[in-house]
């Protein structure tokens, strides 16, 4: 078993997911090799000065071994990963032992993902414990070349390959030595296309008496679908299981998970920058060629794009941006068809080029206000025409884009200057992905492509308390795009705070979001306290791994020699606090009485420069102080004149017309100053116009439910679907029970009755508050409230419904009908002859109004803006007969064939 590579791919699904790979089990004679467990985890380990130490000196009897020509023997070979919420701790333990009778070298080889951080590392020799401790670098170097004086250090070498990187040591051991090697890191799993992948290296270099990997996941949020692929081989088929758990942590940290989906894409201006030089002949250009076609077919109609290619010169497809109509797109496959490599690489001026073409279009006034522009580089080497220098093709790039546009980067095959690559696509918003250059070079291609074809929000700020939150990683997002996720960490103050609140405003096509969360420290503690195997502490190292990546890549891109030396500090002083291996730090490690020692250092890689695997970074941007806004909250999303004051109807006051219950109307007369209620008594499926206004173009109708069963041989009714029509805006709103959808022609997005956000289009607003409440608001002239009615899901014979609450200020025109809505004009009513009815505390009188005489009861009704459950009683003169003589007409009269119809004048 000279090597293996095992996959993990993790999907959202409820539960909580493992599984064991076990090779070979163990007999019982040899059971002792292994450290006790419970559930596949060590609970032997013990704590050195805050770090782990294991023991190897129970191993005993061995039994049967198998051993290579060397007579090194390996007795077992773990890897134990645990992820709680993105945060993956990995484990490396190998154990193993010199049979030969002679000294010889026994290696311990693994791989660690790139961008991952060595916390630990620890080795046992004979009983003898080597724990490890982190040392600023050129310190740490000192103290091993010290001990190396002294003939008492031994070297790890740490080296960088493509996407993984090497963690290998060698060490010179006597006959009959055992040894255990035990390596741990930690690594934030990012979404990438709506999934989450986990790679794990298992390179064990022999064969294995016992080769287990256990991987736990631990996710608050659930999970949707686990898939664990076999990449060890046929041989290896059915050893894999997974098994499933039938069921968020603070200390004094908070991590914010953001993937909104449900949206319709933003379009976008693309231009592909392509290197078609010399080095780009054969195979790379090939494959270059077919992911170029695949991609083009892939643009959406609202996109513009155009093609550049490049080498000693560049040459554009097209001079300016053009839409992605099917004759455009084939039109751009045979120009790429046409390509044929030679020459030099003139990097800068392709890129120059490019961002006119984009600059230009946005002067002209061609580039949708909500779109999203980008650049996509496609180039395998180094700038060998023009302007050779990196630093100036930085600074004249980022000169021209003007945090205008995201620059992304695909460096293509081994020579090709990844770190430059990767320098400039973080300055300018976006980000570089190395693309190995063999068969498979297409594939990765679409690959990348497919993560930033489908921009859903722009403008990207999170807004937390400034008083109780500080330290607050990267929060203002240039883009944000399907199947990713944008994640914020910081301090909170936990001892002061109940429930941190968060507010997230972004743009999506043709609309403003303003998205509020609310959560609860204890319900946030809890939750890990129920499962032995979370990490207690992922908020804190998962904060961490987000701030020194930060400080990584603004060192990158810092203008000054003394800011990069600041931000050097900063890193420097995490990377000890949180003992963990950076471009700066190195991990010694030692015996207990230091003096032997050992060195875990990474070279620089003069082609990379000191900072690999780093984030990208945008400026955040000014602050607005809009209404409606909580003052903390820095919104920057949405201008002042699409973010109108956010009234509600005043809860202060009854003086209201609402729609509740079974459905109870209660319409308040303003100039009288009286409350008067009737029921309307109707079938499930019909559907009443509230309001019908052709002056405003509004309408408001509500479709009836009925109760689970008839009570006193009655079906109760209530509303369970309120629809709005706004038509001179040409938006539709329909709220149930379940979801909140506001749609503007093709386009529609949806909230949830568990979401708490807002919605502008146009300058509408729609206002949810968690289980509570919506509001809608039109600018000045007019606001409406639905309230959410929610029972005990197995009542025998409730159900959910809602209630509407329409304030009488609102601004409607003198045409304005429906059951509500005629009342804009207030009637004259005239009630007298005030006398006992059945009811002692129902008093009866006569109401005269329109032209009729009625019998009206004194009673009681209820709101429930401010009482949700039990409700604030509204005294009200009721109108038998489903408001006979009050309203127009008959109730039939006022039923209409579909949620968005105006009400037809007799």
């Amino acid at each position: 078993m000279k090597h293996l590579l095992c996959f993990l791919g993790l999907f959202l699904i409820p539960g909580i997911g493992s599984f064991d790979l076990v090779i070979d089990e163990i007999p019982d004679e040899v059971e002792n090799l292994i450290d006790l467990e419970i559930d596949g985890f060590p609970s032997s380990s013990k704590m050195r000065n805050g770090r782990y130490q294991r023991s190897t000196s129970d191993w005993g009897y061995v039994g049967d071994l198998v051993e290579d020509d060397d007579k090194i023997g390996l007795y077992s070979y773990k890897v134990q990963s645990t992820i709680t919420s993105r945060l993956a701790n990995t484990m490396i333990q190998a154990k193993m032992v010199n049979n030969a009778k002679r000294s010889q070298h026994i290696v311990f080889d693994v791989q660690v993902p790139k961008g991952a951080f060595i916390d630990n590392f620890t080795m046992d020799v004979n009983g003898i414990t080597f724990t490890s401790r982190i040392r600023e670098k050129s310190e740490a170097r000192k103290m091993y070349s010290q001990a190396k004086a002294k003939g008492k250090a031994a070297g790890i070498v740490r080296s960088n390959a493509l996407d993984m990187e090497n963690f290998k040591t060698e060490v010179n051991v006597p006959p009959g030595t055992r040894i255990q090697f035990e390596l741990h890191y930690h690594e934030m799993i990012r979404r990438k296309l709506s999934s989450y992948e986990h790679v794990i290296s298992v390179k064990p270099g022999r064969l294995a008496k016992h080769m287990e990997v256990d991987v736990r996941i631990i996710e608050p949020q659930g999970l949707r679908y686990v898939h664990v692929p076999n990449s060890l081989g046929d041989h290896f088929n059915g050893i894999t299981t997974i098994s499933k758990g039938e069921k968020k942590i603070f200390n004094g940290y908070f991590i914010h998970f953001f993937a909104p989906e449900n949206l319709d894409p933003l379009p976008k201006n693309i231009l592909f920058v392509i290197d078609v030089s010399g080095s780009m002949w054969g195979l790379k250009m090939k494959q270059t060629i077919e992911a170029m076609k695949a991609i083009l077919s892939e643009l959406r109609a609202a996109d513009q794009f155009s093609l550049i290619d490049f080498n000693h010169n560049v040459r554009c497809w097209r001079d300016n941006l053009v839409s992605a109509t099917p004759s455009q797109v084939e039109d751009a496959k045979k120009y790429i068809q046409t390509i044929q490599p030679n020459g030099g690489t003139n990097i800068n001026e392709a890129l120059l080029r490019a961002t006119f073409i984009l600059n230009e279009a946005q002067n002209l006034g061609m580039l949708d206000p909500n779109s999203v522009s980008m650049i996509v580089l496609v180039s395998d080497g180094d700038p060998t025409v023009g302007e050779l220098k990196l630093t100036t093709i930085q600074k004249n790039v980022k000169q021209s884009i003007k945090d205008e546009f995201s620059l992304f980067c695909l460096g293509i095959g081994f020579d090709v200057d990844y770190d430059f690559l990767q320098r400039i696509a973080t300055d300018n918003r976006g980000m570089a992905q190395r693309i190995f250059g063999n068969q498979e070079t297409s594939a990765q291609m679409k690959n990348f492509y497919n993560q930033v074809s489908t921009p859903l929000l722009k403008k990207i700020q999170f807004n937390y308390p400034q008083e109780s939150v500080s330290d607050v990683t990267q929060s203002s997002f240039h883009n944000y795009f399907g199947g990713s996720e944008i994640v914020v960490a910081g301090k909170v103050d936990t001892e002061n705070l109940q429930h941190l609140e968060s507010i997230v405003t972004a743009t999506a096509a043709n609309a403003e979001l303003v998205m509020e969360t609310l959560r609860d420290v204890e319900e946030l503690d809890g939750f890990m306290k129920k499962d032995k195997y979370a990490d207690p502490d992922f908020t804190r190292k998962l904060w961490a791994y987000l701030t020194v990546n930060q400080m990584l890549a603004e060192r990158n891109t810092a203008p000054t020699a003394a800011l990069k030396r600041n931000i050097t500090k900063s890193i420097l002083q995490m990377s000890l606090d949180h003992h963990i291996v950076t471009p700066f730090t190195a991990m010694l490690i030692e015996n207990e009485e230091k003096d032997e020692i050992m060195l875990a250092d990474q070279p620089k890689d003069p082609r990379r420069g000191c900072c690999p695997g780093t984030l990208g970074l945008t400026p955040n941007a000014p602050n607005n102080n809009n209404k409606g806004i909580p003052a903390w909250a820095n919104v920057t999303a949405v201008p002042v004149s699409f973010m109108p004051e956010q009234r509600s109807p005043p809860v202060s006051s009854l003086s209201i017309n609402r729609v509740d219950n079974d459905p109870h109307f209660i319409i308040h007369l303003p100039k009288s100053q009286r409350n008067i209620c009737f029921n309307i008594n109707s079938e499930p499926g019909k559907i009443l116009n509230l309001v019908s206004d052709p002056g405003t173009g509004v309408v408001v109708n509500g479709q009836l439910i009925g109760a689970k069963k008839m009570e006193n041989k009655k079906l109760n009714t209530y509303f369970g679907k309120i629809g709005f029509y706004f038509k001179n805006k040409g938006l539709k709103v329909e709220i149930t029970t379940e979801t909140i959808t506001l749609k503007d022609g093709s386009y529609s997005i949806t909230l949830t009755w568990s979401d708490t956000g807002h919605i502008i289009r146009k300058q509408l607003l729609i206002s949810v508050k968690k289980e509570n409440n919506i509001t809608i608001t039109v600018g000045e002239e007019m606001s409406f409230m639905v309230v959410l009615h929610r029972v005990w899901k197995k009542h025998p014979v409730n159900v959910n419904f809602l209630g509407i609450y329409i304030p009488p200020e609102n601004q409607f025109s003198p045409e304005a009908h429906g059951l509500i809505g005629q009342f804009t004009s207030e009637p004259e009513v005239y009630i007298h002859d005030q006398r006992p009815g059945q009811d002692p505390e129902k008093p009866q009188a006569t109401m005269e109004v329109k032209g009729n005489k009625l019998t009206v009861t004194r009673g009681l009704q209820k709101d429930y803006r401010t009482e949700r459950v039990l409700g604030t009683e509204v005294r009200c003169w009721f109108v038998h007969n489903s408001g006979k003589g009050f309203i127009d007409g008959h109730y039939t009269d006022y039923l209409v064939p579909t949620l968005y119809s105006f009400l037809k004048k007799p």
